[in-house]
């Protein structure tokens, strides 16, 4: 399968890469040179000075938290003014803090990114340097397929900065999954040369570098960014610190013959027409086929945006279409595409690569422990809330695990300490025994392991109601049996202790707690939640629950209708409501103004009950930007006072960010606009014989397999038929009145009545009753009948908290629409 290569490359993974070392072909592969391989090292002395490393911590979305000082990432970028501007890809700056340049000569210079376009991923690094010498670009018209090149960067390891490949232009005006043409080379293009240098044999840029191809038996295939759309960048963040884009609102779809990479003159067909947008207004219509822009022509999309790069946002364009068999032409004045939010990472520990750069101890503030941090300790891995975390020497030799648990006994006596070390483990014990030592006694044991070999160490404190073990593995028992070394990882053990000193700058805090963590959404919409909330699977809202699931929260978000406001909004909604529950079954607090996210809004507290517990809803409304966010906060009604406190951290902790909303977001329909309660829609069972019309709002009328059970349900209630074609109607009606009777006779407030009703032109015995089961009153009908040789059983049940009067209605007529049929 094939993958894209995007060249950014984790220096620690970096390690276990196999390097693949590239011979320079003989001289008289260099037409243009006069004196063969020797004008190899003039041109990279010329153009290597030119070209920087770039290396600094990556990050994933929000997460800016550094994970350990190894964890780094690196890319290469090109000088393309004196003064420290670089030029490099997007991806590469996308998502790195604490940016750090290194330049041919061997300086370090802290960096900011300044300027970022992801559609041509180039983006521009800014340093304070004076003095470097800036790329000479060659010119677009000069570049040659088969010209000899080389690739200057930074591939696998920083430590192989300003290495140098060679190849030569395989291709031009390639198109691999970019919005631009590309330039293809068979130079040794990998991962951390992405920004680098493609240079020609006068020593000019021809290119940026910026993937690879990655295929089994797939060699040589790299690609670049052409010099002419590097210059089309830098004049736009030159001249608007952006790239002003034109648009015209359309959405376009590639002929067959584009899509497979054969030259087409088809065009590219509308798919989409946004309204009021300069097409919409020039009247270019779903349908159309765009032929050119001016004399530009638009066979694919990437001619299309190469074509868009010769105007500018304001200017006056002809369009050249077909429509119904036949040209036509028309003009439009181009608008400007909506930049797309850079979300560019900024530093959040200094200037430092190094971000823990002077620290010397480790610990938790939280859990209240420290001990010495060398250079080589990483931290490998670490619970949400931080009582269980892994410390492990960036070489492989050791780890160190170090778990909190709570709710202990305090007064634990050293043999309950030593008890609880030794139900840790099963292997050979070496040493146990209890450390009476001031100020932090512990119990200890040390073992190896049956499986795997390993020594390891447990050490277990007592605090209060908390045991802390510290567990070190030696992964090697030559590490083990050495004794120097053994005593350096016994002296990192004992510096362990049960303090934290917020007042001291040498330490490190790595400590993960936090009261609430935060949520941020595709909907631009991010709030805090308490940190035992997750996410939840729970049908087709973005929920997020309590541990136990009791307390939860929900957002739906839809479009608003034109109009709508969010009074109407929630008016209809409390509606709804009521029009579920029965009057004593149900409380609503009514509609209050409040502020979600600096956002006018309102809120309602709904509660309700099928009998037993009392439930509440506090849902909130917020219309903002043509949407509308519906959260919902469910939980027992015994719970309100401490949700109270939760829906108003969350009320405050709500923020709406245009930036963040996902590109792609579109109209999203409100299904309650169009719902019709009263509308049917049929189900027929084909196997069985019977059709039955069902409101549309109940669940159960999906195309499913002809089954002799079908049940439709909604809330509190629900209709289900069952067809038997192996039994006899009075066999069927026997069994039923068994169930009945042995019911009353377990318990004397079991009432039923048993009737012959006339039904479908039949007489159907109808076995009712009005019951509470685990306090949950209901009410059930079930009428048993024969139809063309099949005996059915229609059973109709509804708790009180939801027999309003139309519900009972709406069950009664599902019943009376069925239809039967022979099979």
């Amino acid at each position: 399968m094939k993958k894209r290569t995007v060249l950014g490359k984790s220096l620690l993974s970096a390690a276990a890469a196999i390097l693949l070392f590239v011979t320079v072909a003989g001289g008289a592969a260099y037409a243009d040179t006069s004196s063969g391989q020797t004008a190899i090292p003039a041109v990279i002395e010329k153009t290597t000075s030119s070209v920087v490393a770039i290396i600094g911590k990556p990050v994933s979305g929000k997460d800016t938290k550094e994970r350990n000082r190894y964890d780094l990432a690196h890319g290469t970028g090109v000088i393309v003014e004196s003064d420290g501007t670089i030029l490099t890809n997007a991806h590469v700056v996308k998502n790195m803090r604490n940016i750090n340049v290194v330049t041919a000569d061997g300086r370090s210079y802290p960096g900011k990114t300044t300027h970022y376009d992801e559609e041509s991923d180039l983006a521009l690094v800014k340093i304070d340097a004076l003095g470097l010498t800036p790329a000479t670009f060659a010119s677009p018209t000069d570049i040659k397929v088969g010209e000899p090149v080389m690739a200057i960067g930074t591939p696998l390891s920083f430590a192989l900065r300003n290495s140098v490949t060679s190849g030569i232009v395989s291709g031009m005006d390639r198109s691999v999954q970019s919005k631009y043409q590309l330039i293809q080379t068979d130079a040794a293009i990998n991962p951390g040369n992405s920004g680098g240098a493609l240079v020609n044999m006068k020593g000019q840029v021809i290119g940026i570098n910026t993937l690879k191809y990655v295929q089994y038996g797939v060699d040589g295939l790299g690609f670049s960014i052409p010099v002419h759309t590097v210059q089309y960048v830098l004049d736009h963040f030159h001249k608007y610190g952006k790239v002003k884009r034109p648009y015209l609102g359309l959405e376009l779809g590639e002929s067959w013959e584009a899509v497979v990479g054969l030259p087409s003159g088809n065009g590219l067909e509308v798919t989409y027409v946004e309204p009021d947008s300069p097409a919409a207004k020039a009247g270019v219509k779903q349908g159309d086929t765009l032929l050119a822009i001016d004399e530009l022509k638009t066979g694919n999309l990437v001619a299309y945006n190469e074509a868009l790069t010769h105007y500018l946002p304001g200017q006056k364009v002809r369009l050249t279409l077909q429509a119904g068999g036949s040209s036509k032409g028309t003009e439009l004045v181009l608008g400007e595409e909506r930049a797309k939010d850079a979300k560019i990472v900024q530093d959040g520990d200094g200037s430092y690569i190094d971000a823990d750069q002077g620290k010397t101890q480790i610990g938790d503030s939280h859990f209240g422990w420290s001990m010495k941090y060398p250079a080589g300790l990483v931290k490998a891995s670490q619970s949400p809330d931080g009582g269980n975390i892994v410390l492990a020497d960036a070489k492989g030799e050791f780890a160190i695990n170090i778990i909190v648990q709570d709710k202990q006994s305090e007064d634990l006596s050293p043999f309950g300490l030593l008890k609880k070390v030794s139900g840790k483990s099963n292997d050979t014990v070496l040493e146990k025994r209890y450390v009476d030592q001031a100020p932090q006694p512990y119990a200890l044991m040390v073992g190896k392991r049956k499986e795997g070999g390993e020594y390891y160490q447990i050490r277990a404190y007592l605090k209060e109601d908390k045991i802390y073990y510290v567990i070190m593995v030696i992964k090697k028992e030559e590490s083990y049996a050495n004794e120097f070394k053994r005593n350096s990882y016994l002296d990192l053990l004992d510096t362990f202790v049960l303090k934290f000193d917020n007042n001291n700058p040498a330490l490190k805090n790595i400590s993960a707690y936090q009261q609430d963590n935060t949520v941020t959404t595709e909907y631009g919409l991010s709030f805090d939640l308490p940190t035992n909330w997750s996410k939840r699977e729970w049908g087709q809202y973005l929920t997020y629950a309590s541990e136990d699931g009791d307390l939860s929260v929900s957002l739906q978000v839809t479009s608003a209708a034109s109009g709508d406001t969010v009074k109407d909004w929630a008016g209809r909604q409390e509606r709804l409501f009521t029009g579920i529950y029965a009057e004593d079954y149900r409380e609503v607090r009514g509609v209050q103004e409040t502020v979600v996210g600096g956002a006018a809004a309102l809120e309602n507290r709904y509660a309700s009950t099928m009998g037993d517990k009392w439930y509440e809803h506090h849902v909130l409304y917020v219309l903002k930007d043509k949407y509308k966010y519906e959260i919902s906060f469910s939980y027992p009604k015994a719970a309100a006072g401490s949700m109270d406190e939760i829906i108003g951290s969350f009320a405050k902790s709500a923020r709406f960010s245009k930036e963040s909303v996902n590109s792609s977001l579109g109209f999203i329909q409100d299904e309650d606009d169009l719902m019709d309660k009263n509308r049917t829609a049929a189900y027929t069972n084909k196997k069985y014989g019977y059709s039955l019309q069902v409101p549309e709002i109940w669940y159960g009328n999906q195309g499913e397999v002809d089954t002799a059970l079908k049940q439709f349900t909604f809330e509190g209630g629900g209709l289900s038929v069952t067809a038997d074609d192996r039994i006899s109607l009075e066999e069927a009606v026997n069994r039923l009145e068994q169930e009945y009777k042995k019911n009353a006779e377990t318990d004397a407030n079991y009432k039923y009545t048993a009737t012959d009703e006339p039904l479908f032109e039949t007489t159907a015995k109808r076995f009712a009753t009005q019951y509470k089961s685990k306090n949950v009153p209901y009410t059930l009908h079930e009428y048993v009948f024969a139809q063309n040789g099949i005996v059915y059983t229609f059973r109709l049940r509804i708790n009180d908290a939801v027999k309003t009067e139309e519900q009972w209605k709406r069950l009664e007529r599902a019943l009376l629409s069925a239809r039967f049929f022979a099979k």
